[in-house]
């Protein structure tokens, strides 16, 4: 025997639910910061001389946690 059941709910009508939490507000707020951070930022990426300046600036440890995180440096 087989038998289909089909729920038409929102996503988050469905989270709730199940009891899962609503983390729309935590989203809002953290892509909120994010794009604050850009709209700071936009001139130094867009800038190649003081893009290369601030990674110049990062200390040794920092640059090279920065390499392997982008796959360019070697792995411990």
């Amino acid at each position: 025997m087989k038998l289909t059941v089909n729920i038409d709910c929102t996503p988050a009508e469905a989270r709730a639910f199940f009891g899962q939490p609503d983390l729309e507000p935590m989203n809002k707020m953290i892509v909120d910061e994010m794009t604050k951070r850009a709209k700071e930022n936009m001139d130094t990426l867009a800038d190649p001389e003081k893009l290369v300046a601030q990674w110049l600036t990062m200390s040794g440890k920092s640059f090279e946690q920065f390499q392997q995180m982008m796959g360019m440096g070697s792995k411990k």
